[in-house]
């Protein structure tokens, strides 16, 4: 790796999983075993932070998560069955459902923080399709206050219950989008309050 940063060449590192399972800074012990967000990447190949461009950090347009833990946003009812079944979300290997819910953006906003992220690619935003309303998670109520900082301390983040602010859905389908602009107005506003 070093020789080829030495050439000038371009890598791309790609990461595994997702940062609420990264060892050190996720929803411990609800985690993997080593450090899935960027941070995992100067110790995990040896090359430097510093020595990275840019970091590009990959989201859903809702949450997911596989197995136990703490989940704020999450959906057991017809909602996360819907979105489950429409962005097929169970797992590769062992076929498990995954948990499904609303876009956490305190959730997401921590991930950014803490892996240094400079822009968001976001996924499966066509998997909302036909949803009348969609929900975004702007901040948590815990103990009766209201915070958007993310409790680094997993029995407090059991405790969290979403705020969330409504939007409205769409029913065009949206697949074949090639651009922003082709999205419905409704979509494009979805995008924009995730942004924010």
């Amino acid at each position: 790796l070093h020789t080829a940063i030495g050439q000038g060449k371009s890598i791309l590192f790609e990461g595994a999983q997702g940062s609420l399972l990264d060892l050190d800074h996720g929803t411990f012990p609800y985690v993997t075993s080593s450090n899935s967000s960027s941070l995992g990447l100067p110790a995990g190949c040896g090359v430097p932070a510093r020595m990275v461009d840019r970091y590009v950090g990959v989201a859903k347009a809702y949450t997911t998560r596989v197995g136990a833990g703490p989940f704020p946003t999450e959906q057991d009812n017809e909602t996360g069955q819907y979105i489950r079944e429409r962005g097929h979300e169970y797992g590769t290997t062992t076929g498990r459902p995954r948990r499904c819910g609303w876009f956490d953006g305190v959730a997401a906003a921590y991930s950014v923080r803490i892996g240094s992220i400079d822009s968001v690619a976001l996924m499966h935003l066509d998997t909302l399709t036909g949803l009348k309303e969609l929900k975004v998670c702007r901040a948590y109520e815990i103990d009766g206050r209201e915070t958007s900082f993310f409790p680094a301390n997993v029995d407090r983040l059991a405790k969290a219950r979403p705020v969330y602010e409504a939007l409205e859905g769409w029913d065009q389908d949206i697949s074949g989008a090639g651009s922003f602009e082709e999205l419905p107005a409704a979509a494009r506003d979805y995008v924009r309050r995730i942004e924010q």
